[in-house]
C-alpha cells in the first residue's frame, strides 16, 4: 500500500522532524477530516508500505535526512512555479528548490521524482506566452533529472475566490495553446507532460491524460508491479493512487493564494501552534472521545520486478 503525505499539507517543508520521529516510532495517527474523533492508525513499515509519496514545494528540510528514509521506496512530486511572493508568500527561492530537486533525483533516481507546474492561472503578469517561456526554462533546467511533469489549471474553489480574486483559470482556447506548447517542450526535453484531472481531449494535443500518480508511475518508481485493490480510493475521473494521506488540512505554512487545502491564514497559524513534533498526530495529541482504528494494511507488491531502462 501507499502512504501519501502531500494532498492536505506540505510535510517535508514544515513537519520534517515530526515525520522522522514517526518513522522511528513506526506508526502515525490520522484524524478524519470531517469526523475529528475518528482516528486511523497507520503502521510505518516497509514490509507493508510499498511507497512513501511526497508532494512538496520545499524538499530542503529532508534533503540531509534522505538516508533515514532509504528503507522505503519513495515517489516525490516537487512543485516548481514561476510565481512570486505575492502569490506564494512563504515558498523558498526557486533556484534552491531546483538544486534540491536534482539532489533528490541523484539520490533516488529520476523515476522516483517528478515536477509539478501547477496551478496554471492567468493574471496581469502571467499570460499564455509568459507561462510558455517559464515552462521552457524550467524543463531545460531539469532535463535528465526526471521523465515526468504534471500540469493543471486553476480551479476556482470558494476558498480561492476569497483569497485570490485577481486570478482566473485560462479559457479553453488558452488551455489548448498551453497544452500544445508544453507538450512540444516536453518532447524536446524527454519529459512526459501529464495533465491532472483535466479534460480528456487534451490527449489530442500531446498530453498524457492517464494520471499523474497512477499505478504505472508508482510501479516505475518502486521497480515492482503492484496488485492494487479494485476499490482503492480515487477521486472522480482520476486514476491516481491518492488514499491513505497522513497530513491535515489548514496546516500548510506556504499560504499560497490559490490553495484549496487552507481555509484562511488565521486558522493555519492557530493549527501550526498546536503541532508537537513528538506527537503521533500531526496537530495536537490524543483527545477525549477519540476512537482509534488500525488500518488494514498489506503490501501490493507482486514480486514481479519492473524492468527500468537506464538509457
Amino acid at each position: 500500500m501507499i502512504i501519501n503525505t502531500g494532498m492536505r499539507t506540505d510535510i517535508p517543508a514544515f513537519y520534517s522532524n515530526w515525520l522522522l520521529n514517526r518513522i522511528k516510532e513506526g506508526y502515525v495517527y490520522v484524524r478524519n477530516s470531517y469526523y475529528k474523533h475518528q482516528v486511523t492508525k497507520y503502521i510505518l513499515n516497509p514490509n507493508v508500505v510499498d511507497c512513501l509519496a511526497f508532494c512538496t514545494k520545499n524538499p530542503h528540510p529532508l534533503i540531509s535526512h534522505l538516508s533515514e528514509l532509504d528503507k522505503y521506496n519513495q515517489f516525490w512530486f516537487v512543485t516548481i512555479t514561476p510565481y512570486g511572493k505575492d502569490i506564494e508568500p512563504n515558498v523558498p527561492d526557486k533556484k534552491q528548490v531546483i538544486i534540491d530537486f536534482k539532489k533528490l533525483s541523484e539520490h533516488l533516481g529520476k523515476n522516483a521524482v517528478a515536477v509539478r507546474y501547477d496551478p496554471i492561472f492567468i493574471n496581469e503578469k502571467f499570460d499564455v506566452s509568459m507561462h510558455i517561456k517559464c515552462f521552457e526554462k524550467l524543463l531545460n533546467e531539469l532535463k535528465g533529472y526526471t521523465e515526468d511533469c504534471t500540469i493543471s489549471f486553476l480551479d476556482m474553489y470558494e476558498k480561492v475566490k476569497r483569497n485570490a480574486p485577481n486570478l482566473r483559470p485560462p479559457t479553453e482556447e488558452e488551455q489548448i495553446q498551453i497544452a500544445k506548447a508544453f507538450s512540444e517542450i516536453g518532447k524536446q526535453n524527454n519529459i512526459i507532460i501529464h495533465s491532472c484531472c483535466e479534460k480528456i481531449f487534451f490527449k489530442d494535443y500531446g498530453l498524457d491524460v492517464t494520471g499523474c500518480m497512477s499505478k504505472e508511475i508508482i510501479e516505475k518508481a518502486v521497480g515492482n508491479k503492484l496488485n492494487v485493490p479494485k476499490r482503492y480510493c480515487k477521486r472522480e475521473g482520476c486514476t491516481c493512487l491518492l488514499g491513505n494521506d497522513i497530513g491535515a488540512y489548514n496546516t500548510c505554512g506556504h499560504l499560497c493564494k490559490y490553495c484549496y487545502a487552507n481555509a484562511n491564514v488565521s486558522t493555519v497559524r492557530e493549527n501550526m501552534k498546536k503541532h508537537i513534533s513528538t506527537s503521533p498526530f500531526l496537530i495536537g495529541e490524543n483527545e477525549e472521545g477519540d476512537k482509534i482504528t488500525e488500518a488494514n494494511q498489506k503490501s501490493w507488491k507482486t514480486n514481479i520486478i519492473e524492468q527500468i531502462s537506464l538509457i
